[in-house]
């Protein structure tokens, strides 16, 4: 008698658009071949417990229509039994009781890492399939193809930056944005490019040997992006800045400003952290050394992403990875994170994703060498070399900031580096 095949889904890390629809077109794909298909509530939380009550069967019918909705139908969770081989052992013991043969893991790097594991543990008797989520937009993928999620949460992210700026504008204010991005700048990039912020700073462009970001070089930024303006006459604007700024900070330095929380794979949770406020006291006490008054509001970006309903985009590119996925199980793969190059399934094995030196899955981070950022750099509003070179510019915002040219050189020159 053959053996009946039974898919299992689990969804962990953060929420992001289209996670509903991987999960509608595995679930129909499965169904169609005559499998049996059940989804983990809260992601590894109750297999890492040994808890087989958390199991719900998945029919064709209860998950038709749902690719267009945000969230999740079986939620997620940060759970990791990747840290106590008795929580991996617990993961394997429940599957196998429930006759699961094929698993498929929806998220980001941590679930990436957590289902190679579970593959490695599980000695052939397990096969695994991941699809990338994370609206970061940092798993290292083939060039120029994204993470579900992240086009949907750039979308309504520009969309709440227009708002702002114009609101800036009407107010005379300047807002300091901090978008969600822990250890890659695409999302506050691709927000700040498309919704024409003033300024966008990630920590990408201070350089792939920074191992530590200043609290004073992203204050210098901003404050001559303020600076710039008012020569120009305009008293506001937006400045967005990736939270991976903070993950580059010394804890000492994020420590002055708050309680530092960690989830349950160790990372400091950047989200608790009022990174904006930062920004907002320092520069705040720097105009004020000047003379000068501006209103800053600060505000982060990110919560407000993570569950809106998929665009277009997110909606049909999540199905085709849903399919992408059942149809690398049936063909006999295990193994791999799955990707759609070119309207093809492309298959990358777990072991090319995994760092060399972490052993953990690689982060794909901004090309900061690449036409597409030198773009985004050009319409940036931001104290630049050629600002210095001109006698006529430097002085105009020199006498905009109540000081001198002399001071704005001994003050920002390590901009000019």
């Amino acid at each position: 008698m053959t053996e009946k095949n039974v898919l299992c889904l689990v969804v962990g890390g953060g929420p992001a658009p289209g996670i509903n629809g991987v999960i509608a077109a595995a679930t129909i794909e499965a169904r169609n071949h005559g499998w049996d298909v059940v989804g983990s509530l809260d992601g590894f939380q109750w297999l890492s417990q040994g808890d087989d009550q958390h199991l719900v069967n998945l029919e064709i019918g209860n998950v038709s229509r749902v690719e267009s909705q945000g969230g999740s139908i079986l939620r997620t969770s940060r759970a990791n039994p990747t840290k106590d081989p008795a929580q991996m052992q617990n993961v394997l013991r429940v599957l196998e009781q429930r006759g699961v043969t094929h698993l498929i893991t929806i998220g980001g790097d941590d679930t990436a890492f957590t289902s190679s594991c579970v593959e490695k543990a599980a000695e052939g008797r397990l096969k695994t399939a991941h699809v990338p989520k994370t609206i970061d937009n940092d798993l290292p993928l083939p060039e120029s193809v994204p993470t579900f999620g992240y086009e949907t949460a750039r979308s309504v992210g520009v969309g709440i930056v227009q708002t702002l700026s114009e609101d800036a504008r009407t107010t005379g204010r300047w807002y300091f944005v901090v978008a969600m991005g822990r250890t890659a700048g695409h999302l506050a990039l691709g927000i700040g490019k498309a919704a024409a912020a003033t300024v966008t700073i990630i920590p990408e462009e201070f350089g792939s040997t920074a191992t530590q970001i200043t609290v004073k070089q992203v204050a210098d930024i901003l404050e001559g992006s303020i600076l710039k303006r008012r020569a120009s006459g305009k008293n506001y604007g937006v400045a967005i800045l990736a939270e991976g700024l903070g993950a580059q900070m010394s804890e000492e330095d994020l420590a002055a400003y708050g309680k530092l929380e960690r989830d349950a794979h160790g990372h400091i949770r950047l989200g608790e952290i009022d990174l904006g406020g930062v920004f907002k006291e320092t520069v705040n006490d720097r105009l004020a050394a000047r003379g000068l008054k501006t209103t800053i509001v600060s505000k982060n970006l990110g919560y407000e992403l993570r569950c809106a309903d998929p665009i277009p985009f997110d909606a049909a590119y999540t199905r085709d990875l849903g399919y992408a996925a059942v149809k690398y199980l049936e063909n006999g793969g295990s193994g791999a994170l799955i990707s759609v190059v070119g309207g093809s399934m492309n298959p990358i094995p777990f072991s090319e994703l995994l760092d060399e030196k972490t052993h953990r899955t690689s982060v794909r981070r901004v090309n900061v060498d690449s036409e597409s950022y030198e773009v985004a750099r050009r319409y940036m509003i931001r104290l630049e070399p050629s600002d210095f070179s001109n006698p006529t510019i430097l002085e105009r915002i020199a006498s905009g900031a109540n000081t001198t040219p002399e001071e704005l050189r001994n003050q920002f020159g390590g901009l000019l580096k």
